[in-house]
């Protein structure tokens, strides 16, 4: 075949099934990761291998068994669909990879070449819209280390994070309109928590996030890589699309791990406030995750709703991930074309 351009999907992955023993196999590889974790080898093994997921694993697995499909995960499955989806709109090859788990990149590189010899260039779609070392980061990284040792033929490049980009924020804020309607809502933006610390490790960043209490509003280098001011963007983004009155919308940050500082607020304890604030009737939604998984049907759907109403909430609502919405696989085949225009710019004349 001539097929000279694929897309490869890259998501975070999950546990092969909902059993301990997998689960534990799952967050031993996710956890031992330096960058989701960042402490000394020796201390991260002692950490990981010791003491979080001994004790985690049977509670994760426990939360797995409660979302976990007939199909399998929850994450796997929607990204086939979106996978699928999008080979159909743009009508040239896409392949998905994880993170952690299966399948793994060597598995989708070797595919591609394989099956289309004249292959000169692969699209990475990191399905994480904006920047985190222990996510955005990590996977392409991670791809990259197996295309650099399997000696591909194609060229392999990355769509940058989209926490902004206009076709984005239109699926995100179309996704969330049906919920919103005329009611007295209000809208919390709850995306995934990282330590504080990780947003000082790019040498743009280290000595500017967090420096200051307006950071994230005053132009900045650092902004291309912090994760803070991309989720602030994408916030107030997509309340200017919806037209959303102040005070009528809020973002916080859920999924903290260990006891250090973690970004704030922290979704647990604003859903447990929000009630005695006069706010009783909410409506959530999960930009970081574009596909809905553990973090957003267990500790948001399941979780936060019980935190919410036991606090004295009156309706709670939970907005459902991008997953393979008709718009959201548009804006994948926008986000593609422009990486192959940028790539093509790039390659040097023969």
């Amino acid at each position: 075949m001539n097929q000279r351009r694929a897309i490869l999907l890259v998501n975070l992955g999950s546990p092969a099934s909902a059993e301990t023993a997998d689960v534990r196999r799952y967050l031993n590889e996710f956890l031992m990761d330096e960058r989701v974790i960042d402490i000394p080898k020796a201390v991260r093994y002692a950490l990981v291998k010791g003491i979080i997921v001994p004790f985690r694993s049977p509670k994760s697995a426990a939360k797995y068994r409660k979302i976990w499909t007939d199909q399998g995960s929850p994450l796997l499955v929607i990204s086939r669909l979106v996978q699928e989806k999008l080979a159909r709109h743009t009508g040239i090859p896409v392949e998905l990879c994880m993170r952690y788990a299966a399948p793994d990149p060597g598995e989708a590189l070797q595919r591609l070449q394989s099956q289309y010899p004249a292959l000169e260039e692969v699209a990475m779609v990191p399905l994480y819209p904006h920047y985190a070392m222990s996510s955005y980061e990590t996977a392409v990284e991670h791809v990259k280390e197996f295309h650099r040792r399997g000696g591909y033929r194609f060229r392999l490049s990355a769509v940058a994070p989209f926490y902004q980009e206009a076709h984005y924020i239109n699926a995100l804020a179309e996704s969330i309109r049906p919920y919103i309607g005329h009611g007295q809502y209000h809208l919390l933006f709850s995306y995934h928590g990282i330590p504080e610390r990780h947003l000082k490790k790019h040498a743009c960043t280290k000595h500017y996030c967090l420096s200051k209490p307006n950071c994230c509003d005053e132009p900045s280098e650092a902004h291309a890589f912090c994760y803070r001011h991309q989720v602030i963007t994408t916030t107030r983004r997509v309340a200017e699309a919806l037209k959303l009155p102040d005070g009528s919308w809020s973002w916080s940050f859920q999924s903290r791990l260990g006891r250090d500082k973690w970004l704030r607020p922290y979704t647990t304890a604003v859903l447990k406030e929000y009630p005695a604030k006069g706010i009783k009737d909410l409506v959530v939604v999960c930009p970081a995750f574009v596909s809905d998984c553990l973090e957003t049907l267990e500790e948001i759907h399941m979780e936060g709703r019980e935190d919410f109403m036991h606090a004295g909430g009156n309706s709670y609502q939970v907005v459902p991930c991008l997953n393979d919405r008709d718009d959201w696989i548009e804006t994948l085949g926008v986000l593609v074309e422009q990486e192959f225009k940028k790539s093509q710019a790039h390659v040097p004349a023969r």
